[in-house]
């Protein structure tokens, strides 16, 4: 993997959005990168793969480590601030990985065609950077109706899943696509629009998803794909 010195905005404006009926904040930093060229160029050398062991509907390839260090370094004391984290808690970096989608929606499994969240646990993070020029599909954010459940934490989990079985037993499994708008299982609420060089946050245990456009995400290149570097930590 080549090593590069990543540069970032010294002159970051973090948006902070307070989302749904639970008002969980959601940060959003624009022009977080000081030059995305580089990222950009990093990714499109990089060896893309599928991970047979996650139900991400694409191919990863690992990010570089200096990019990881400072977006991190930057980034942990606003995330012990806007989330109120315990100070005695620290950070620890659990999966981190370029992104594209390419499945089409013929494979898609069921649970690939619903809104997900990453863990129940509450203190466990998305960091989210786009990459490549738009048009691209957004992140959308979902409340489950039957329970009104916006965030699936550890004592909300086993509820959730009940009753989202019990909803799929009486209506039937969610149709083989990409989950892109309001039903009467879930709604849509609120959506972050894919920008170069946006980097949002959010809480893993939020009920999420991409808005996949199938005409302009379903491609492996990372020169034209809906390219993405994902990070995700935990505190503990």
């Amino acid at each position: 993997m080549p090593q590069f010195d990543f540069g970032i905005n010294k002159a970051l404006q973090p948006e902070i959005v307070y989302l749904g009926h639970e008002g969980t904040p959601l940060i959003i930093i624009d022009d977080f990168a000081t030059d995305i060229d580089v990222l950009k160029h990093t990714a499109q050398q990089s060896n893309f793969q599928p991970d047979v062991n996650a139900y991400y509907p694409g191919l990863k390839a690992p990010l570089p480590k200096d990019y990881v260090g400072a977006t991190l370094s930057t980034l942990y004391p606003l995330i012990y601030d806007i989330y109120q984290v315990p100070t005695q808690l620290r950070l620890k970096p659990q999966n981190l990985f370029f992104a594209l989608i390419n499945q089409t929606e013929d494979t898609l499994k069921p649970l690939q065609c619903m809104p997900h969240f990453d863990t129940s646990s509450g203190y466990y993070f998305a960091f989210l950077h786009y990459l490549n020029s738009q048009p691209h599909g957004s992140t959308g954010f979902f409340r489950h109706i039957p329970t009104g459940y916006e965030r699936i934490s550890d004592n909300r989990r086993e509820h959730y899943f009940n009753c989202a079985q019990q909803f799929i037993d009486d209506h039937g499994s969610p149709k083989q696509q990409y989950f892109v708008k309001s039903d009467a299982h879930f709604e849509l609420y609120y959506q972050v629009p894919y920008k170069a060089n946006r980097l949002i946050i959010y809480p893993g245990n939020l009920l999420h998803s991409t808005i996949v456009d199938t005409t302009t995400d379903i491609d492996s290149s990372a020169v034209s794909g809906r390219l993405t570097a994902n990070l995700f930590t935990s505190f503990i």
